[in-house]
């Protein structure tokens, strides 16, 4: 299996190259050269196995000779094995039709920890065996800060470092970054938004000299080894509930769009979806686009469901390179428009493309409010503000597949929301009882590339 970029000018990688080198040095994102399948056979074996299990089979044909079979395996027990929950990623009914699936049992109580715990133990044993050190950066809007935090923290061959917009995150989300206490980790807090914290992280990979020097490794949704692991869900889900010999439905609450491309993969892997819905709140470049076909940064606008607030969404670009025929360069046209004008109009035969795979919706602050507020008076289930998000959304898009509703966070890492919402504080699990009792760690830096890299080196030189 080998990897390209979406903007066509990079070198074609291997999985362990695309793994540790992150964003193309054309700027662009790294998908494999052809997506694998499994049988309708081959889907249904998959019902009713271990979720390890079931994430070996899913995602070993995207590996190539990376790593040996018994060494994929270890990775992925490991990976997994401190989750709270024997099932991982377990459903639980709404409505008749409706199931959200809980993917907030790792380590961080949020969806990231899928990805994350996998992306570690991978890392670990091909750094070893090179016997390297990497340095790994990644921009964050409240999640994957924490659960990169928590899978890099103590490891031999890494320094990591998160990025995220100070003020901007629930205070649990900053806690759980900024607590560590390995050395190795450093928390960044940078006077911005989350998409001044991703351009910085593009901007250090497009800055070759430091790049290299520091030997620079992402680990944000660029990273396709992330996108890769929570593929896997989207089978454990369908499988449950009657897959393949019954088609199913997501949606799913998304800001950058890596969770929900992950659901495209697996429809193009042979999972019958019969629709992928993405769930946007008030930061709704992608709804807009669904509707209109402009594709229009407007700014941030601070929400009660943080890590949604973005503009600039980087896995769209994988999307687009997909409705677009595989082009690169129509890819690099409109990301440079993008970048360069804040948009771009996509054209017809994409639009058609992309509405015959999504669809759309947008939840504003006072539904995903009413939203909790009804599942816990009517159900006794609490969401947390994203979750909300995407069943408000889903309830306008039932139809007569199962509905399933990727719930992304614990409802205790935004307890401010939920208590507003529902008048009850939700208490944080007993293993992280005394998180705002811990020291905090954090360095606040200003919104500007130089003084971060200067950051970087110095910390990395100790």
């Amino acid at each position: 299996m080998r990897y390209i970029s979406t903007r066509g000018q990079a070198p074609v990688l291997t999985f362990e190259e695309a793994m540790l080198t992150g964003l193309a040095r054309d700027g662009g994102l790294y998908l494999p050269e052809w997506i694998p399948s499994l049988s309708a056979d081959e889907i249904a074996g998959l019902a009713g196995l271990p979720y390890e299990d079931v994430a070996f089979r899913v995602m070993r044909p995207f590996i190539g000779d990376t790593f040996t079979d018994d060494e994929f395996r270890g990775i992925v027990e490991r990976a997994y094995a401190e989750f709270g929950h024997a099932a991982r990623a377990p459903l639980v009914q709404l409505g008749s039709n409706h199931f959200v699936l809980e993917l907030f049992h790792g380590p961080t109580l949020a969806f990231k920890d899928f990805a994350m715990q996998l992306i570690g133990q991978l890392f670990q044993l091909v750094l070893e065996r090179r016997d390297e050190r990497i340095t790994i950066v990644c921009a964050t809007s409240g999640d994957t800060g924490s659960a990169a935090m928590e899978a890099f923290r103590g490891l031999d061959n890494v320094d990591v470092f998160t990025l995220f917009p100070e003020g901007r995150v629930s205070e649990v989300q900053q806690r759980q970054m900024t607590t560590v206490t390995e050395a190795n980790a450093h928390a960044v807090a940078v006077k911005g938004d989350f998409d001044d914290c991703q351009a910085l992280v593009k901007d250090m990979f497009n800055d070759f000299a430091f790049r290299d020097g520091v030997r620079l490794a992402g680990v944000n949704s660029i990273n396709f080894a992330r996108v890769l692991a929570q593929i896997v869900y989207y089978f454990t889900a369908a499988t449950s509930l009657g897959a393949p010999n019954r088609q199913v439905s997501f949606t799913v609450p998304t800001g950058n769009f890596g969770d929900i491309f992950a659901g495209y993969l697996a429809k193009r892997m042979g999972l019958p979806i019969e629709h992928l819905v993405i769930a946007t709140n008030q930061n709704d470049i992608l709804h807009r686009t669904l509707v209109s076909g402009a594709h229009t940064k407007e700014g941030v606008r601070p929400s009660i469901s943080p890590s949604m607030d973005i503009q600039v969404s980087s896995n769209f670009e994988r999307a687009l390179y997909y409705a677009y025929g595989e082009d690169p360069k129509a890819v690099a046209h409109e990301m440079a428009a993008l970048k360069n004008e804040g948009g771009f109009t996509v054209s017809q035969g994409a639009m058609h493309a992309l509405r015959d795979t999504y669809r759309s919706g947008r939840t504003s602050e006072e539904e995903t409010a009413s939203t909790i507020r009804a599942q816990h008076n009517v159900t006794g289930y609490t969401l947390c503000p994203h979750s909300a998000v995407g069943v408000k959304v889903a309830e306008e898009n039932l139809g007569s597949e199962p509905m399933i509703t990727l719930a992304t966070a614990h409802p205790a890492k935004f307890p401010d929301a939920v208590e507003a919402a529902t008048g009850t504080r939700p208490p944080l699990p007993n293993r992280m009882a005394d998180l705002y009792d811990r020291s905090e760690r954090v360095t606040s830096v200003a919104n500007d590339l130089s003084a971060i890299e200067d950051l970087i080196k110095e910390r990395i030189a100790r």
